[in-house]
């Protein structure tokens, strides 16, 4: 959530941003009001109370006569005070309601627009041209059932379609990726997890995936638990209520999770392969920080995310997420897309989102600094970043580094992996 301080001093920036988002405007003043009714509500609360203790003391002392009196008052009181809390809590938690609604502000070098409306910064390595080497390139779910690495028709009978087996080659293709993702992530300074892929609901709220993007969680409702999108979100509930002290920060983290979508929305949309599926696995970058060096950091794990894309010999573009692509957590985000050969265009591989204090004041996660001698309290900053999604990455390889044969090259940084294997072979039929 934002910090309301900055809500009342500066609404037309909220504004300004909910705008740029395309999302509800009018909810900035309804939450002003919303808080104005919630610090006024609390005064009158106080003042009642206050009131009702000074009665309290002087009712053992009254003469017969002003007790009667006395009494006959504090009973009004009593009932005034309680009215008093019910109002109080009634404005609160409307305030909190309306304050989880809005989204982080969005940060001011941000491409205003939807999703086509991204920025392109930088492009990175050789498209192939597949004309000039004498051969039309295969889509991955081709080349997949040829290496025995991909089998979506059983996933579909199963478990429905969106669902694949990842077998023989593909399974191992899998763990090479993982194992090499965790390896860099570790020499890099993250410490590796294996997150929770069940969390509570304050847990998904917190990160902001319980607002816009509700759609495409699963809930198990007979025990009011989420399947988590990302370890994104118990990474960041990690620290849930804690105070961390300033001299241990960044603390950084790479989950390796299971990763479940509902892909609400996306029908007729990439239904062909594994591109878009509603489970798969993610090696994910999670960062604790000062909020002053927020912005730096975003910018590591964006360096960390092209040293990787780059080490599997991919061609790829980073772009800046347009305002009403970035999610509700993020004031920004930068996407590293990979080029896809049979589709013809850039699709996304990894984000990386700057989410400034927004998801630390919802999880209540602070640090403790020292200013001036004098000990503080106050949210830090947080950051997450992909760093290898695995069925995306799988389409990625397989289609970019393919031979004329059906075979694939393996890219340097995973034959060790795979146990120095150079070329994955079609199997005999």
């Amino acid at each position: 959530m934002i910090d309301l301080r900055l809500l009342r001093e500066d609404p037309d920036r909220v504004r300004a941003s909910q705008r740029a988002r395309g999302e509800d405007v009018a909810l900035v003043d309804a939450l002003l009001s919303a808080d104005e009714r919630r610090r006024s509500s609390g005064v009158r609360f106080d003042e009642l109370r206050s009131e009702q203790k000074a009665l309290g003391k002087l009712i053992p002392r009254a003469t017969p006569e002003e007790r009667a009196e006395l009494l006959q008052k504090a009973e009004q009181l009593k009932t005034d005070v309680k009215a008093a809390e019910a109002e109080q809590n009634d404005a609160d938690e409307t305030a909190k309601r309306l304050l989880l609604q809005l989204g982080n502000i969005v940060h001011t070098d941000v491409p205003v627009g939807g999703e086509e409306d991204f920025v392109v910064l930088e492009t990175h390595g050789t498209i192939r041209d597949f004309a000039a080497e004498g051969f039309e390139p295969k889509d991955h779910l081709e080349l997949g059932e040829a290496l025995g690495a991909i089998d979506v028709e059983r996933g579909a009978k199963v478990s429905g379609s969106r669902f694949y087996y990842l077998t023989g080659v593909g399974a191992l293709l899998e763990l090479a990726l993982v194992n090499a993702a965790i390896a860099q992530a570790t020499e890099a300074g993250f410490i590796p997890m294996l997150t929770p892929a069940l969390v509570r609901p304050r847990a998904m709220e917190g990160t902001g995936f319980l607002g816009q993007a509700a759609e495409n969680v699963y809930h198990l409702e007979n025990d009011d638990l989420y399947l988590v999108g990302t370890s994104e979100v118990p990474l960041a509930a990690y620290h849930m209520d804690e105070i961390i002290d300033a001299d241990k920060l960044p603390l950084r983290y790479a989950g390796f999770s299971p990763c479940f979508r509902r892909e609400a929305g996306t029908y007729g949309k990439d239904t062909r392969g594994i591109f878009r599926v509603h489970q798969f696995d993610k090696v994910e970058m999670f960062s604790y920080v000062a909020p002053e060096d927020a912005e730096n950091e975003h910018k590591r794990l964006l360096d960390w995310e092209k040293q990787w894309l780059t080490a599997l010999e991919l061609p790829f573009q980073v772009i800046d997420v347009a305002t009403g692509d970035l999610g509700s957590s993020a004031s920004r985000k930068f996407d590293c897309e990979a080029w896809i050969p049979t589709q013809g265009k850039y699709r996304e591989l990894t984000s990386a989102s700057n989410c400034d204090s927004f998801q630390a004041r919802r999880l209540s996660v602070r640090m403790r600094d020292e200013q001036g001698g004098k000990k503080t309290v106050q949210p830090l900053a947080t950051l997450n970043g992909t760093l290898c999604a695995v069925p995306r990455t799988i389409v990625a390889i397989l289609e970019n580094h393919q031979l004329a044969d059906g075979s694939v090259r393996v890219p340097e940084i995973l034959r060790p992996y795979l146990g120095g294997r150079e070329v994955l072979e079609p199997i005999a039929k």
